[in-house]
């Protein structure tokens, strides 16, 4: 059982590393690449909401395939449309496409994204209770998380170069292939454990079955419900964070053709969630609940964005992001340990994808306002009031706290 452990946690440490390098090669540029079709940041940050939206649409029924049809199937899926959906991209950038075709293309990114989120997570922990794993999920999380980073540094610093000193377009076409054979990687070696998926007559039955069960165990669920209402508010934020980085630094660089610094800023990214798995068993044993240390977590990263928006120095904002990037990092496992746990598994990808249905809205209204007010005034503004949504997760969060659910104790 011990060696079956082992092989399961490097599948899954193997598809992050693949699936994380290809989507990262465009992390640096995506924004860049967006402006240099024509689009103001009002209109980036829209198209790049409805990619949220596309999330949004499409979370919950993806979930269900997983939940119905298997964790492997649903990540198949998303090999296979996140490939043909960047091409679409690509293609909207070569004709210099209407604002209204880069929207579709971007939820269909979205869906994309979908069929993996809730998935893979699914898979591993189904799989590890199978065989009986007595070690932390937490630990397996950080990982995880690290061997993602270390992917997104390698992606993002070799996209930025090389859309320097070729084309902005050749790291989408990079993305796309190297998601098929990522597809074929997970069809030969991703097998469903611990979970058998349902198989009547009735699809529809199944379907509404699982989604009303997933609602009971998700969102009537306190605990569950008040750490998902605490999402929309982080993951909003952290989506605008991210992609107004790069045109953020390349005004504080005083070149805004160096795209290798954008490539370089999704790295310090990268390089925070790498040392933020890292840490993450530290800031565990620092806290006696789970809610305690996603607080905490909050609190400070919200100060750390109050900070950026007032700094000018291009030095100081890149150790402030990093910082930044450093305690999301971190808290991350916990909070997935925390949700993992409060979850049974036979709505665990239908429960999982709802979480991130929900925190996949907050960046559909708080993208574009953002992008709004670094049109009217500056990103430095528009960092100061991306502050001030983050620390709105905190009372949700509190409310979380008060539940005093058993998996929130660290044991």
């Amino acid at each position: 059982m011990f060696t079956k452990q082992r092989s399961i946690q490097s599948i899954y440490f193997y598809l992050i590393l693949g699936n994380t390098l290809a989507v990262s090669f465009i992390w640096g540029i995506d924004t860049i690449f967006l402006l240099s079709a024509g689009l103001t940041n009002f209109q980036a940050f829209s198209v790049n909401a409805f990619f949220t939206l596309g999330q949004v649409l499409f979370e919950v029924p993806t979930g269900i395939i997983a939940d119905k049809y298997g964790r492997r199937t649903s990540y198949l899926f998303g090999c296979l449309t996140l490939a043909i959906s960047t091409g679409l991209y690509i293609f909207m950038w070569q004709i210099k496409g209407l604002f209204w075709g880069w929207a579709i293309s971007s939820a269909l990114l979205g869906l994309g994204y979908t069929f993996f989120s809730g998935a893979l997570e699914a898979w591993l922990v189904d799989a590890l209770k199978f065989t009986k794993f007595k070690g932390k999920l937490e630990d397996v999380f950080s990982k995880g998380q690290i061997v993602g980073g270390v992917a997104m540094l390698i992606g993002s610093i070799c996209g930025g170069l090389i859309a320097q000193y070729s084309n902005i377009s050749i790291p989408y076409y990079l993305r796309s292939a190297i998601l098929f054979l990522n597809f074929l990687t997970a069809f030969m070696l991703m097998k469903d454990l611990g979970f058998n998926p349902i198989k009547t007559k009735s699809a529809l039955n199944d379907i509404k079955k699982i989604f009303n069960t997933s609602l009971h165990y998700g969102f009537k669920n306190p605990p569950v419900r008040w750490i998902m209402l605490s999402s929309p508010f982080i993951t909003g934020v952290s989506f605008y964070i991210f992609y107004a980085l790069q045109p953020f630094l390349l005004k504080l660089y005083g070149d805004e053709k160096a795209y290798g610094i954008a490539g370089i800023a999704a790295a310090l990214i990268a390089s925070s969630r790498i040392f933020g798995g890292f840490i993450t068993s530290f800031i565990r044993k620092l806290f006696k609940k789970r809610t305690d240390a996603l607080l905490s977590g909050i609190f400070i990263s919200g100060l750390v964005l109050i900070l950026v928006g007032m700094a000018s120095n291009f030095w100081l904002v890149l150790i402030l992001i990093f910082i930044w990037g450093l305690i999301f990092a971190a808290i991350s496992p916990i909070r997935q340990t925390l949700l993992n746990n409060l979850i049974p598994s036979s709505q665990r990808a239908t429960v999982l994808s709802f979480d991130s249905l929900v925190g996949s809205s907050g960046g559909i209204f708080i993208q574009p306002i953002l992008g709004r007010s670094a049109d009217l005034w500056s990103y430095s503004t528009s960092y100061l009031f991306s502050s001030l949504f983050q620390l709105a997760a905190l009372p949700f969060m509190y409310l979380a706290k008060k539940q005093n659910s058993k998996s929130d104790i660290i044991k």
